[in-house]
């Protein structure tokens, strides 16, 4: 790529809040694609080893760390003229904290997760309260009480985000595959509705990261290719996933919600440590972890059909993740020694020697039995693509380049999430970073493949009820 299109003009201070590897590798995308005035752009960040590099490029650097204290101040004073873009890519900060104050000042916003103050993931001592379940109503809950209004876009980066334009892509291309001569739907009833004719069971995020070093991971060295404090987060959270009307059992450390969308259920147990059966292009059969991410739950909430607490169909969903094979020894590490590493890595695009980040959704349980449709991004190209990053980390920072895009098109919007945003749009940004982007059918089922000197506890009646899914 050597011609970037222009997006058009953000008028006003641009915030990014954050500059780990995935602020790092958004700056260069926002350069690229929008017009703006240099002096308006303020990165905030706590950490002092990224002064070098902004002073470089001449970017003002606000080094401070931005609390339940000190937001309202820090923010307002930026945006005191009550327009711009703030781009919160960060851990520890309220997205919907932050998110209702940009909107009273009249300023866009995005995020790529719904992300609570410090302190939440691990001084929360009630399980149902860390779920993304409950992180999500939290901002559901504002949009239904101050519809309309700035845009802010919640939970754009990869997954959750680019995912959720895939699984309409992916319905349109079943459609279209399987001789369904329909019209793309206009609204989240006409999608659900589509989902359901074409007999869609269900969505596995299914994710395989095979990004690798020469060098072996060091003892006590969390290693990974996006954010570890993310990682672990999120790891450390409850499983969970969105629950389909078609499931005809629910583990025993399983429980349901009885307010809200009630699309989704969670396990009593960390979903780092939780595995379930998936597929994936590349390695075919693997395990995923059943890491809880917010796209399970809104994907089986948009895709509804029906009352929330009597749906006639619901499509179950969740994360299927096989991390790059370092993390997965640091997730072994971390779990079997009871601490968190104290160092922390992110592999860094010169580093790696090979490997893609596969990233895509698996629809099950149709005529043609499961459809893998997403992106296959290798390192390699990535380096061609855009500056400072990984595969994993192109393909969230190129998702919120289409997230800015969107909302500067569409400023009053309110609250909204990606699978309420028009995802042909979104990927049209978005495809120029995504490398090669494929639909693959498998004959595979969750039944196929097992150790018949170790029997499983599966049910024969349908090989994809998550009984069958979830690995003993």
């Amino acid at each position: 790529m050597t011609n970037y299109p222009n997006y058009g003009r953000i008028d006003g201070p641009i915030v990014i809040i954050g500059f780990g590897s995935i602020g790092r590798g958004t700056l260069p995308l926002i350069e690229r694609h929008f017009d703006y005035d240099a002096d308006q752009l303020v990165v905030i960040e706590p950490s002092e080893a990224v002064k070098g590099f902004l002073a470089e490029r001449g970017i003002r650097h606000l080094q401070t760390r931005i609390t339940r204290d000190n937001y309202r101040n820090v923010l307002g004073r930026l945006f005191a003229n009550g327009q711009g873009f703030c781009v919160n890519l960060s851990v520890d900060t309220s997205s919907l904290d932050i998110m209702k104050l940009c909107r009273d000042l009249g300023v866009l916003y995005i995020d790529t997760v719904v992300e609570p103050w410090e302190g939440f993931y691990f001084e929360t001592t009630e399980n149902a309260e860390r779920t993304n379940y409950a992180l999500r109503q939290k901002v559901r809950d504002e949009k239904a009480a101050n519809p309309g209004g700035t845009t802010a876009v919640s939970c754009c980066g990869a997954n959750p985000g680019m995912v959720s334009w895939f699984v309409k892509e992916a319905l349109l291309t079943l459609a279209r595959d399987t001789g369904h001569d329909i019209d793309t739907p206009a609204d989240r009833a006409g999608w659900g509705a589509l989902m359901q004719s074409l007999g869609v069971r269900g969505v596995h995020i299914a994710e395989r990261d095979t990004q690798a070093r020469r060098a072996p991971r060091p003892r006590g060295t969390f290693v990974n290719t996006w954010s570890v404090e993310g990682f672990i987060s999120e790891g450390f959270q409850p499983a969970e996933l969105g629950w389909g009307t078609h499931e005809t059992w629910m583990p025993e450390n399983a429980h349901s919600h009885d307010s809200g969308c009630q699309s989704a259920i969670w396990l009593e147990r960390p979903g780092a440590i939780t595995r379930v059966h998936t597929w994936c292009p590349t390695p075919g059969p693997q395990f995923g972890f059943l890491v809880t991410h917010n796209e399970a739950v809104s994907i089986s909430d948009y895709y509804t059909v029906g009352p929330a607490d009597a749906p006639t169909f619901r499509p179950t969903c969740h994360y299927a993740y096989h991390p790059c094979d370092d993390a997965v020894l640091s997730l072994h590490e971390m779990f079997g020694s009871g601490r968190q590493q104290t160092i922390h890595h992110i592999l860094e695009e010169d580093e790696i020697v090979e490997g893609i980040d596969e990233l895509g959704v698996l629809l099950y349980g149709h005529e043609k039995n499961a459809l893998w449709y997403g992106s296959r991004l290798s390192n390699e190209e990535t380096k061609s693509l855009a500056p400072y990053q990984n595969a994993t980390g192109l393909q969230v920072t190129s998702a919120v380049l289409a997230g800015m895009v969107w909302a500067l098109e569409n400023p009053k919007a309110g609250i909204v999430e990606t699978d309420e945003m028009d995802h042909a749009r979104c990927l049209a940004v978005q495809m120029p970073y995504l490398g090669p982007v494929e639909a693959h059918y498998t004959d595979w089922t969750p039944l196929q493949d097992r150790w018949e000197l170790f029997p499983e506890d599966t049910d024969d009646s349908d090989p994809w009820l998550f009984r069958n899914v979830l690995a003993s």
